[in-house]
């Protein structure tokens, strides 16, 4: 009977970190979002609420955590 061919597992720490969009692109969250808030503008809070890119030299290590992404 043939070995199976391993497959690798997903990084669960990474997934709950990083989403794929449809398109290959690589989404994380900013921080400075957990405490004081009362310092930061709201201006600053609205733009640190959305998603941003990972930038590419850390794309490939975190496609890799996720092989079914």
């Amino acid at each position: 009977m043939p070995k199976p061919i391993a497959r690798s597992k997903t990084r669960k720490s990474v997934a709950k970190r990083f989403k794929i969009t449809a398109r290959g692109k690589v989404m994380r969250a900013h921080s400075a979002r957990r405490h004081l808030l009362s310092a930061k503008n709201a201006k600053r809070k609205r733009r640190l609420s959305k998603a941003a890119r990972v930038d590419e030299t850390d794309v490939a290590r975190i496609k890799s955590n996720l092989p079914f992404g």
